[in-house]
Order: C-alpha cells, then structure tokens, then sequence
C-alpha cells in the first residue's frame, strides 16, 4: 500500500511527517495504558523516544533542506 508518494512544501512535509509519528506515539501510549506486563511497556517506552529521536533528526535535516521535499511511505503487509 501506497501511504505517500509525493514532493510537499517544507511546512506540509513536516506536517504529514510529524502527525503520522503523533499516530504511532499515541497507539502506543495506549497500549501502555491497557499492559500491565512490564517488559512490553518498557519496549513500548522505549520505541516512544526512539520516534521522538527519529522526529528531531528529520526536522534538523528538513531544516538544511531547501525547496520541495520528497516523502515516501510504503506499506508491506508480509
């Protein structure tokens, strides 16, 4: 599946980027929530800062770049 395909402005680049790490950060906030199993809230916790990390990195490279900006996303059921 096709999720993004496309050139954006700087600000909307960010904007579909931030907003689709918001989604995965949020579900897995929620599956922190409903766990009482240890091991998977810290697996959850950690994955959550690793895509606040990965975030940041994007906007600093985004922030160098000037022009349109190429996002692709690609979805593989396997």
């Amino acid at each position: 599946m096709n999720l993004i395909s496309g050139q954006f402005p700087k600000e909307d680049a960010l904007d579909i980027l931030t907003r689709m790490v918001h989604a995965k950060i949020s579900y897995h906030e929620q599956k922190i929530h409903g766990s009482l199993n240890e091991e998977d809230i810290k697996m959850r916790e950690n994955r959550i800062k690793q895509l606040q990390k990965d975030l940041y990195d994007c906007r600093r490279e985004m922030d160098q770049k000037e022009g349109m900006i190429r996002l692709s996303a690609q979805l593989e059921l396997a």
